[in-house]
């Protein structure tokens, strides 16, 4: 394989810590040994970012909307030839059926990407036939062992609209202290007002606990002790926090989006409708103390560990290798 000079372009970088700046630095390891450098904008603004910019053979850009002036300077230079595009959810459950920029970078791209089963369905027909899927993955970590004494939730997602942490907040109201069902919110306040409702809730409800933002290896820790990682997300373009919790034994309730649902599967029995409180409410009840027939947590970890392989590295890897070697041969 002849190693080719990549370029990532992500929106955030690491300070961001979100679902962009986790892809970007994931596809830079799997491909290995390309030689693959992320930056937030392309060709840059200054000498040094020019010169590494006309070295740059492949492009896969993040976001069609927030890369959408690097993805026009890269067409302006190579043309078609090189450019990949890396579809959000944002992209592809509001931007691309009203914004011109994001509208103009599914044309320019040479090949496009989504991240979940049913991200093609949401794209114009001219544009589905250069898409493909390519599933993100995460490593296998050890299922830790659970206390019997309670159910521990976990929610991972920083606090803003699309996240939709009303949701939790809602739910958290509608379960008693005393129903065994503990709360973990884990996120940045990214909007003021959902910084005073998640501590407004923290007060009211004593098994409720927003944690702010954790490092990524605190947070994997708290997924894999959690009984279960709910995903209350409105618009998903396929969330890597559902693989970390899929690959650490932990299943998951998460909104029925098509982002959701194209990773876990049609017919993924923890899925509940978007902004649904007390159906997220009676879905951890049923999984805390379940009065009749097979324990729905035993459902969900059966379903997680069948949809498991799709998420794995060498998976994501192999696609990825595949992706480039297109971009620079087609």
């Amino acid at each position: 394989m002849q190693k080719r000079r990549v370029v990532i372009v992500s929106p955030a970088l690491a300070d961001a810590n979100n679902g962009n700046w986790q892809t970007a630095r994931r596809w830079q390891r799997l491909l290995a040994p390309h030689q693959v450098r992320i930056v937030r904008q392309w060709p840059g603004n200054d000498p040094a970012a020019h010169a590494q910019a006309l070295q740059d053979e492949v492009m896969l850009a993040l976001h069609a909307r927030r890369s959408a002036e690097a993805v026009q300077a890269w067409y302006a230079q190579h043309g078609q030839r090189g450019l990949g595009l890396a579809l959000t959810g944002t992209d592809l459950y509001r931007d691309i059926a009203h914004d011109p920029q994001a509208q103009r970078s599914l044309a320019l791209a040479q090949s496009l990407v989504v991240l979940q089963g049913l991200g093609p369905n949401s794209l114009p027909h001219q544009h589905q036939e250069k898409t493909r899927v390519i599933y993100p993955s995460s490593s296998t970590r050890q299922t830790l062992p659970k206390t019997n004494r309670h159910l521990r939730i976990v929610m991972v997602g920083h606090l803003r609209e699309e996240k939709d942490p009303h949701t939790l907040m809602a739910a958290a109201r509608l379960l008693s202290p005393a129903s065994g069902i503990l709360i973990d919110h884990i996120g940045a306040a990214l909007e003021p007002a959902l910084e005073q409702a998640a501590l407004a809730t923290q007060a009211q409800c004593p098994h409720y606990r927003w944690l702010g933002a954790l490092s990524h290896p605190q947070t994997l820790q708290r997924i894999q002790r959690a009984h279960l990682l709910v995903h209350c997300s409105r618009m998903e373009g396929g969330a890597h926090v559902l693989m970390e919790a899929i690959c650490s034994g932990t299943p998951v309730l998460a909104t029925r989006i098509d982002g959701n649902v194209g990773l876990l599967g049609e017919g993924y029995a923890g899925c509940f409708e978007p902004g649904d409180a007390q159906a997220l409410a009676h879905l951890l009840q049923a999984c805390r103390s379940p009065q009749n027939g097979p324990s729905l947590m035993a459902h969900l970890k059966h379903q997680c560990a069948l949809r498991a392989p799709l998420f794995e590295p060498q998976a994501e890897r192999a696609a990825l290798h595949q992706w480039v070697q297109d971009l620079w041969t087609i």
